[in-house]
Order: C-alpha cells, then structure tokens, then sequence
C-alpha cells in the first residue's frame, strides 16, 4: 500500500481558497479623522522637509533678534523667552499626535504581518498541492511506461 497521501481534489482546493484582502486599505478605512490626522501628523513631521522648516524658522528667528537694530527685535537677547514658549508650545502639541500616529502605524505594520503570513501559508498549502499532484503523475506516468515496456 502506498503511504504516500492522496494528492488533494479540485473541490479540496477551492474549499482553500480565500481572497486574499488588503490590509492597507482596511487600515485606512478603519480610521477615524483624527487618527488620520496623527498618521498625517506623523508622516509629516518625520521628514527633511519639515526638519528644514523648522531649522530655517529657528535660524532667522534667532538672527533676527540678535543681529536686526534694536527696536526692531520682539524676543530679546540672550534670553529669547517667546522663541523657547513657541519651541516648547510645538513639542507639546506635537509630541502626543507622533506617539498617536507611531502606535497606529504600529499596529498596520502588525496587520500587515499578519497578512503577509497569511499569504505565505497559502502559498506553501499551493506548493504542496501541486507538488502531490506532479508526484501523483510522475507515479502514473512510470505505471504507463512499465505496462508499454511490458507489452
């Protein structure tokens, strides 16, 4: 008797297959405004660009009030008071939107994997059955070239 198994039917097959869904868009659709705000916030503020922004704004902040005349300049020397409570505002207000938008990202990258397993264990489940199924004529092929040689 043949130990080997049987190689699965077409009905077996199709029991198997599942659509496979986009993860990324079931993330974005399961969203509210303002975790997409976060994930918006977070993108956003993770970049060059706005790293520039911020640098340029701190540059001709700090030049102005050290190099323009005197009564020209709003936010004094050496203190500069107004740009450390704007600086400070800026974190404050940003700091918890990137952790909110860290977290969601976080979690997508979790659905995400998810999916990716997903479709690395139908895919072997796929192998696996096409590989039974060349085993299966591989046998059939050498049983129909015994019995010609026989004959």
């Amino acid at each position: 008797m043949n130990s080997r198994p049987r190689p699965p039917t077409h009905e077996e097959l199709k029991k198997l297959r599942r659509p496979i869904r986009n993860v990324n868009v079931a993330h974005r659709e399961n969203l509210s405004r303002l975790e997409r705000f976060a994930v918006s916030t977070t993108d956003h503020v993770g970049t060059m660009g706005f790293f520039l922004i911020i640098l340029a704004w701190t540059v001709a902040w700090l030049s102005w009030n050290t190099l323009a005349p005197g009564e020209l300049r709003f936010d004094p020397y050496p203190a500069f008071v107004l740009w450390l409570f704007v600086s400070n505002m800026l974190q404050i207000l940003l700091m918890p939107l990137i952790m909110i938008g860290q977290n969601l990202q976080g979690r997508h990258a979790e659905a995400r994997a998810e999916s990716d397993f997903d479709v690395n264990v139908k895919a072997e489940r796929e192998i696996e059955a096409i590989l039974l199924h060349l085993e299966h004529q591989n046998e059939l092929i050498l049983k129909i070239l015994s019995h010609l040689e026989k004959e």
